[in-house]
């Protein structure tokens, strides 16, 4: 059995993105010669999220309606932010869109749907976080 970790970082420009990172994603199991195995894709941080579904524009602004209507960017009306933070929304978010994936690694692809993709999910952007990627397999 062997093992591969990789890391990307993120700085979104803004504090909600979905930044599709299937091709880094894939890129990382190329590096790793896996084969056969499976490979986790993890958000390091608790105010962003990785999450498999289509890349498609419109359904990226349901996401966001969806999820402002959810939990709305309301700072003065969540008891975390009581605290001092401004962020509490973006836990909550984070909490509905899913922390990590884990996609079967198959002849050295990523094991897909014919629409599925890999999605990094920021909800408190604008500084630098990470995801991480562990590929087991042989």
């Amino acid at each position: 059995m062997k093992s591969w970790t990789e890391y990307l970082w993120f700085q979104t420009a803004k504090r909600q993105e979905f930044i599709n990172i299937t091709g880094r994603v894939q890129e990382a199991l190329n590096k790793s010669s896996i084969k056969e195995g499976l490979c986790l894709v993890n958000a390091m941080h608790i105010t962003a999220s990785v999450f498999i579904n289509d890349d498609e524009g419109g359904l990226h602004q349901d996401f966001s309606l969806w999820l402002e209507k959810l939990a709305p960017h309301s700072p003065d009306s969540y008891q975390h932010n009581l605290t001092g933070e401004t962020n509490a929304d973006a836990h909550l978010k984070r909490t509905v869109m899913g922390r990590e994936v884990v996609v079967a690694v198959t002849e050295g692809q990523l094991d897909l749907g014919p629409w599925e993709q890999i999605f990094y999910g920021e909800f408190d952007g604008q500084r630098r976080k990470r995801v991480l990627i562990k590929i087991i397999g042989e």
